[in-house]
């Protein structure tokens, strides 16, 4: 049957835990070993310890240690959402720089046309 536990309980089963893992060496025996000590079935401690060490673990674990799940799912969310905004920035100026010298390139190409136009024209004797 399950069995909802407090969110102050986990925190405090998985701090014990974390604390004492050293002396245990396998989240497995610190959860046979504390479980009884917090009031909550091993598994569900052993559970709670290898999520912990996952989130510890992981590249973007340099957030606060005071996020939540959600939280960090948003700031992942959002740092996806800059670099990808970066990307696009870096590109359009890529396109602009482009354009702009298609642009004078042009620009010089029909100012030596306009010239030539204004030149009188030599006809030569025949």
């Amino acid at each position: 049957m399950s069995k909802r536990y407090p969110p102050e309980v986990r925190e405090k089963a998985v701090r014990l835990a974390l604390e004492r893992l050293d002396e245990y060496g396998t989240p497995y025996a610190a959860a046979q070993a504390l479980a009884p000590l917090v009031d909550v079935h091993f598994e569900t401690l052993r559970i709670w310890i290898k999520k912990a060490l996952a989130e510890e673990a992981r590249p973007g674990g340099q957030a606060g240690p005071g996020l939540s799940s959600a939280e960090r799912e948003e700031l992942a969310k959002l740092r996806r959402e800059v670099r990808d905004l970066k990307q696009a920035n870096e590109i359009l100026k890529l396109a602009s720089a482009f354009f702009a010298r298609e642009l004078c390139a042009t620009r010089r190409r029909s100012d030596r046309e306009v010239v030539r136009d204004r030149l009188p024209r030599v006809v030569a004797a025949a």
